[in-house]
């Protein structure tokens, strides 16, 4: 793989333009309807009291950040490798490519974290014996194994008022897992591949994609990631780990004095305890070693990538940049707190329950109104509850994965309260004009 064809610069002469392509990905992504919708969705704390802790759009504008910074840096030193393609590109469109991906990357997330995932795909294999009989074996994989970043390349892709006609580079970027729900698992130990990323509604699609950028080809369906890639999986990666650690801290999950020590260790030399102790505030004390530790990650993400950027071009190095860099051990250690402290506390619990019910429930009253040859009188109610575009839809297409497809990006595209609002009013939990 190269350069110019990934950034398809061919196509997107950016040099020198006030507004990119790349600069318009990002403008559509921010404003468009599904992400909004990420600052009603749970990050890991179900709608909390305390200030500055995180919901679904917090965390994807911060990890959108640290995505610019790790393009930028990157770009600075490839094009210096690279001189033909100062003609077209510069070190900002590396930055936006990455920040846009960045931006975007939970977009297909349903509400109640990674539970409404979950909740999704147990539904269908709850149900495998009434319903998997109507679909191949690769329709099938798709709906039990429900993949918010699949769901975000289809919404990304959307045809309609929805579509965002975003550049092949920004997809691509965003695309961690390029491959389908069903394959062979012959390149299962490359990271890559451990999930999938697009659904087979969007297998030609992403086809299309991979050939315009020539990314390189492991089998029919599975290619190498687009080296970008790399960038918004490192950005999540290090917000994940490092500001969850501080909403832990803030809510009294895990100690203050924890949490300075685990700071310390990604932050290394740098870390001067005598400074911070001048710090009064113990909530900005951990507000700035936050800071530090995501500087020292950024700084460190940059040096591997560059690095190994031949091996990333010619597809061989396939690892996830924060399980290599140096502070690996430190960021372990994180892992294995928040873990313990953070995403097994009684309030994250509760609303994974509560995301297994709704989102359950959901699907037990719309799936039967979509998918029945003879829908009976209660189908046919819960049926008219959808919205007008969305049995529009539905009703264009006599292909029945395809109408279940359209049902999913439904469920999965409400958020938490609106989830829950409408799994009340269908099971009679609260009624219209009623306290």
């Amino acid at each position: 793989m190269n350069w110019p064809d990934l950034l398809n610069v061919s196509k997107n002469q950016t040099a020198g333009k006030a507004r990119t392509s790349f600069d318009r990905d990002y403008d559509r992504i921010i404003f468009s309807h599904p992400f909004r919708k990420l600052q009603d969705k749970t990050q890991v704390h179900p709608l909390p009291e305390q200030d500055f802790v995180h919901n679904r759009l917090t965390h994807s504008l911060e990890v959108s950040s640290v995505g610019r910074s790790l393009g930028r840096l990157v770009g600075e030193q490839v094009l210096e490798r690279s001189a033909g393609l100062k003609n077209h590109l510069n070190a900002h469109d590396f930055g936006v490519i990455v920040a846009s991906a960045s931006l975007a990357h939970d977009i297909g997330n349903p509400a109640f974290g990674h539970s409404g995932e979950e909740a999704i795909s147990e539904y269908f294999i709850t149900n495998s014996s009434l319903l998997e009989s109507h679909f191949t074996e690769q329709q099938w994989n798709d709906l039990i194994k429900f993949e918010g970043n699949a769901q975000g390349y289809r919404l990304l892709n959307k045809s309609g008022y929805q579509g965002l006609r975003l550049t092949e580079p920004t997809l691509a970027a965003f695309t961690k897992y390029p491959r389908p729900s069903k394959v062979a698992d012959s390149f299962k130990p490359r990271r890559s591949q451990k999930k999938y990323g697009f659904y087979a509604s969007e297998q030609e699609v992403f086809s299309q994609m991979a050939s315009t950028l020539n990314l390189k080809a492991l089998s029919n369906h599975q290619w190498v990631r687009h080296p970008l890639a790399f960038l918004v999986e490192a950005a999540d990666d290090i917000c994940y780990h490092v500001i969850d650690l501080e909403d832990g801290c803030n809510l009294g999950l895990v100690a203050h004095d924890d949490t300075v020590e685990l700071y310390a260790g990604v932050i290394g030399d740098r870390f001067d305890k005598k400074k911070l102790n001048n710090i009064k505030s113990k909530n900005e004390q951990i507000s700035i070693l936050r800071a530090l530790a995501i500087n020292e990650l950024i700084e460190q993400s940059v040096a591997l990538f560059l690095d190994n950027e031949s091996g990333i071009l010619e597809g061989n190095f396939d690892y996830s940049l924060t399980d290599v860099i140096s502070a690996k051990d430190y960021l372990e250690e994180i892992k294995k707190v928040s873990v313990e402290k953070i995403y097994r506390c009684r309030t994250v619990l509760e609303i994974e329950a509560a995301g297994f019910t709704v989102i359950d429930g959901l699907l037990k009253a719309f799936v039967p109104s979509v998918i029945s040859e003879q829908p009976s009188r209660h189908d046919k109610i819960n049926y008219r509850l959808l919205p007008e575009d969305v049995k529009t839809e539905i009703g264009t297409t006599e292909d029945l994965y395809q109408k279940i497809r359209s049902l999913l990006d439904f469920i999965s595209g409400l958020t938490d309260s609106s989830a829950m609002n409408l799994y009340r009013k269908i099971t009679g939990i609260s009624l219209p004009g009623r306290a």
